[in-house]
C-alpha cells in the first residue's frame, strides 16, 4: 500500500503545471558509513540494475534477496542471484530509466524506501547511494521529516516553500551529490502517505519559492527562535545574497523555549569566539542538546559555567514555533513568509537554462 501510494504521489507532482520541475540529488543513508547494502524492488516495481558490464533486473519476490552491494579493492561488487561482477558504480532505474520505488537496506540498523533513479559508488572505502530525486517529491519527504505532528497546515505550506527554496537554489552542499539526508541539509526520509498533510501543503504550493532581487533564497529554518530571528551575520555565517532581519516572533518572546546547561569554561569560549561554528563543534563533540541555541547567558557555579538560554537551533529564518502559533491565530501562509523573511517575494521560477 505504501509503494502504490509512492507511486502515485511521484506521477501526481510530477505531470503537474509546474514550470520549475526538475531533479535533484540527494546522498542518503551516510551516517551509517556503509560498506555492504542490500539493493531491493519495493511492491509492484521492476528495477533494472546496470554496471560496465551487467544488466540485472530485481522484482519482489523473485531472487534472493536482491541484489547484494560491498565495497572492494576495484570499487564495488555487486551480487545477484549468484551471479556477481566487479564496478565501479550502480545504477539502478525503471525499465525506461526513469523514477522507480526501490528498498535500501543496510543490515542491522536501516530498511528505508525511496523513489528516483539510484547511483551508487564507492568513495573512500565506503558506499555512497545518491537518489536522483523529483524535486516535489523530495520537499513533500523533507517537511514531513522536519515537522511536529500537529503542525497546522498553513504552517506547513510555509515550511514546504522554505524547504523547496533551499532545495533550488542552495546546490552544492557536497562534492558528490546536491544535498545529504541530514540536518546538515535537511532531514529527509521515506515519501510520506498521499494523504498526509506534508504531501498536501506540496501539491498546495508547488513551485512557489522565495524571492529576494529576482534571486530565489536557500532559505533556512529553526526550531524555536527564543523571541528574536538572527540574521547570518550576527553567528559568524556567510548570508549568501539573503541578508536575513532580525525580527520579533511574539509567539517565542511572549512564552520562550528555555533550557540551562552546564559546560566547561572551555566550551564557553569556543561558543562565543565561533559562533554558530562553535555551537557545532560543541555539539559534535558532547552531544547536540548539550547548547541548543546561541541565544543565552553565562555565569560560574562550582568551577562550572552554567547557560541560561532560549530557543532551539541557530534561530535564523522561518522559526516553526512561531509560524505555528500565527497559523493557528489565523495567519496564511503568505503572512507567515513575509514576517519571517522581510523584503522577500514567493514566485514560481522558470526552468533551468541549457548551457
Amino acid at each position: 500500500m505504501l509503494n502504490r501510494a509512492i507511486a502515485i504521489l511521484s506521477f501526481l507532482l510530477a505531470t503537474g503545471p509546474l514550470a520549475c520541475a526538475r531533479d535533484i540529488q540527494i546522498g542518503v543513508l551516510g551516517i551509517f558509513h556503509p560498506r555492504q547494502m542490500v539493493l531491493g524492488a519495493a511492491a509492484g516495481e521492476v528495477i533494472i540494475v546496470k554496471t560496465a558490464r551487467e544488466t540485472f533486473v530485481l522484482e519482489p519476490g523473485r531472487g534472493k534477496g536482491g541484489a547484494q552491494l560491498r565495497v572492494s579493492t576495484g570499487g564495488i561488487v555487486i551480487e545477484v542471484d549468484g551471479r556477481s561482477v566487479e564496478t565501479s558504480e550502480v545504477q539502478a532505474a525503471s525499465r525506461r530509466g526513469e523514477a522507480v520505488a526501490f528498498i535500501l537496506a543496510i543490515s542491522g540498523k536501516i530498511n528505508r524506501t525511496y523513489r528516483g533513479k539510484l547511483v551508487v559508488k564507492a568513495v573512500d572505502g565506503l558506499l555512497v547511494p545518491v537518489v536522483n530525486m523529483d524535486l516535489e517529491t523530495a520537499v513533500a519527504s523533507a517537511v514531513q521529516a522536519e515537522s511536529a505532528p500537529d503542525t497546522p497546515f498553513e504552517a506547513l505550506k510555509a515550511q514546504a516553500i522554505v524547504t523547496r527554496s533551499y532545495y533550488t537554489a542552495g546546490r552544492g552542499r557536497h562534492r558528490d551529490f546536491d544535498f545529504c539526508d541530514l540536518t546538515h541539509c535537511q532531514v529527509l526520509q521515506e515519501p510520506p502517505n498521499l494523504q498526509s498533510p506534508a504531501v498536501l501543503a506540496a501539491q498546495a504550493t508547488r513551485g512557489l519559492v522565495i524571492v529576494f532581487q529576482d534571486t530565489p533564497v536557500a532559505a533556512m529554518f529553526t526550531r524555536s527562535c527564543g523571541g528574536r530571528t538572527r540574521t547570518p551575520a550576527e553567528l559568524g555565517m556567510p548570508s549568501n545574497g539573503y541578508p536575513y532581519f532580525a525580527v520579533v516572533c511574539e509567539y517565542c518572546h511572549s512564552d520562550p523555549v528555555r533550557w540551562h546547561r552546564r559546560i566547561s569554561a572551555k566550551d564557553v569560549a569556543t561558543l562565543t569566539r565561533s559562533g554558530e561554528a562553535g555551537r557545532l563543534a560543541v555539539g559534535r563533540r558532547l552531544g547536540w542538546d548539550v547548547v541548543p541555541s546561541n541565544n543565552f547567558t553565562s555565569h560560574d557555579e562550582d568551577g562550572q559555567v552554567v547557560l541560561e538560554g532560549q530557543g532551539e537551533g541557530h534561530g535564523i529564518g522561518l522559526c516553526q514555533r512561531g509560524a505555528g502559533a500565527m497559523a493557528k491565530a489565523g495567519a496564511s501562509f503568505r503572512e507567515i513568509l513575509g514576517h519571517y523573511f522581510p523584503n522577500t517575494t514567493l514566485s514560481v521560477p522558470g526552468p533551468p537554462h541549457s548551457s
